[in-house]
């Protein structure tokens, strides 16, 4: 997987990052179908992601943990807004308490679209926030180092599959 742009733009409050995966877009698709996937890319290293629930439809939800390096524990919610397997995959993103109910703190919409590219899948993922204030505050607390770092993962579990 090659990253071949990670683009801010401040004033639309979006961030886009767009990967080259060697793979076809129905084997790419299942990194976000199967939450035991899913969960081995999701978080970077230091912060691996278990999700406890995965309901990939749209109107469904998932909710996850990462673990940090010294035990601590942040958890998330995503409610799953559009699902046409294997293209297009769009989801609300939040923090959650510790039953996993949304907690206060920004909400992202992020949009997963994976389209037949150059003998693999080229998959592009925007994240809109809802104010450029909700975006800096993300990325100040290493979003964008983060996903980058998850996303170099997934060649690993492409091999492996």
């Amino acid at each position: 997987m090659t990253i071949t742009s990670v683009q801010q733009d401040p004033e639309a409050a979006t961030l886009t990052v767009v990967t080259q995966l060697a793979a076809s877009p129905e084997e790419a698709w299942r990194l976000w179908a199967d939450p035991r996937r899913l969960e081995r890319w999701w978080g970077p290293p230091t912060w691996p992601a278990t999700f406890e629930t995965h309901d990939l439809a749209p109107g469904g939800s998932a909710t996850y943990s990462m673990t940090g390096p010294e035990g601590e524990r942040a958890r998330g919610w995503w409610r799953f807004t559009e699902v046409d397997a294997p293209h297009l995959l769009a989801f609300e993103d939040g923090f959650a308490d510790d039953e996993g109910r949304p907690a206060d703190g920004p909400v992202t919409r992020m949009r997963a679209v994976l389209e037949a590219a150059d003998g693999g899948t080229r998959m592009t993922l925007t994240s809109t926030f809802a104010s450029p204030q909700d975006m800096q505050g993300l990325v100040a607390m290493g979003m964008v180092e983060g996903l980058q770092e998850a996303l170099s993962q997934i060649d690993g579990l492409l091999v492996a599959a």
